[in-house]
């Protein structure tokens, strides 16, 4: 079983120079050409904001462990 070669036929290149160089121009750029910010800045939620989402998810917490501590005590049959 023979395969083919998965190389382009060298009559069908484009851009291709004689010798096998490529013209300014016809391979994109190394790295981004972006060079000032865009648009934004990235600052993350605030400080009151993440205070208030531990202190809900605590208040949840002591609920349920209160309300599991007085089933095992009695006060919920």
């Amino acid at each position: 079983m023979s395969g083919h070669n998965p190389d382009p036929e060298d009559d069908k290149l484009t851009g291709l120079e004689p010798g096998g160089g490529v013209p300014p121009g016809e391979t994109p750029p190394g790295e981004a050409s972006t060079t000032t910010t865009q648009g934004h800045d990235e600052h993350g939620t605030k400080r009151s904001t993440q205070f208030f989402v531990i202190a809900a998810i605590a208040v949840v917490v002591l609920l349920s462990l209160l309300y599991f501590v007085g089933y095992i005590v009695g006060f919920f049959d």
